[in-house]
């Protein structure tokens, strides 16, 4: 498995542990995978939330709100993505600007 494919499988893995409205940290897939070197995996973590966001695998919350992963500054939480029957729909998504 590659590293990508290892915080894939450990960031899913927890959300499903934590149940479906519940969210986790980032740093806890990063701690997950490494005790010691856990900040250095925070960049490759943030990147697969970034694809899973994409692929409408999770959805990146920011003070409760459904925000881009591509824009959000600071810290963030992951959670599963609400899914219907054939139908995708989050609470809509709020673009973080710099200001």
């Amino acid at each position: 498995m590659t590293v990508s494919a290892d915080l894939r499988a450990t960031l899913l893995g927890l959300l499903a542990q934590r149940g479906p409205s519940k969210t986790i940290c980032p740093s806890e897939v990063a701690r997950a995978l490494s005790h010691e070197d856990w900040r250095e995996l925070m960049p490759a973590v943030r990147e697969v939330g970034v694809e899973l966001a994409a692929e409408g695998e999770i959805v990146v919350r920011q003070r409760g709100q459904v925000v881009d992963p591509k824009t959000a500054r600071g810290p963030i939480r992951y959670g599963q993505a609400k899914r219907a029957a054939g139908d995708r729909r989050d609470e809509g998504i709020v673009s973080q600007s710099d200001g």
